[in-house]
């Protein structure tokens, strides 16, 4: 862990060299389609969240690639039924873009997340997941010149985050986002 946040830290901090005037901030809203896959996932549905919200960067290298560190609130999880499970995470992506033309681009990266509470019918299942989750991102995504700014991302979890003593039952996050931003500058 203390590793990741090792290399988490210099890959953010290491590319200060990039001019300052060239590095664009803004925010991003969005919606979330989360689930859950692995084993015994079956009749376990989605959800849809309203909630995915944070703060972006990009850092242009070049007209064709940037880099794209966010930090995003995002409720993710999935329903029995009609009852919820809502895992709220605090997620780190590190996102590689390239542009295909003006505007429009591609963005790959890793992702990690840190579990901020869980809850099932007002109940606290915090416990029975694990606090970081690992996972890579793969995205579309069209910036406007006056700053907005449009995408559309998927998320597939790599670790297992079900911490139930005696269940060895492997789950992973999924998560489609969509989403509306603006560059403020």
């Amino acid at each position: 862990m203390k590793k990741l946040l090792l290399l988490t830290a210099l890959t953010v901090f290491g590319w200060a060299n990039v001019n300052a005037q060239d590095i664009h901030l803004g925010a991003k809203v969005g919606i979330n389609f989360a689930s859950i896959y692995g084993d015994n996932t079956g009749s376990l549905d989605p959800i849809t969240s309203l909630v995915n919200f944070g703060v972006v960067a990009e850092m242009p290298f070049s007209d064709k690639f940037s880099f794209q560190p966010e930090i995003m609130y995002s409720i993710q999880g999935y329903s029995i039924g009609e009852d919820v499970v809502a895992l709220n995470y605090l997620n780190l992506p590190l996102m590689g873009k390239y542009y295909l033309t003006k505007g429009l681009s591609v963005e790959a990266g890793p992702q990690i997340g840190l579990l901020l509470s869980g809850k099932y019918e007002d109940v606290d299942v915090k416990d029975d997941f694990k606090t970081v989750d690992f996972g890579i991102n793969l995205g579309l995504g069209y910036k406007l010149k006056n700053g907005l700014h449009f995408g559309a991302r998927y998320d597939l979890g790599l670790s297992n985050i079900n911490n139930v003593d005696g269940n060895s039952d492997k789950f992973r996050n999924a998560v489609l986002q969509v989403s509306v931003g603006y560059f403020f500058f």
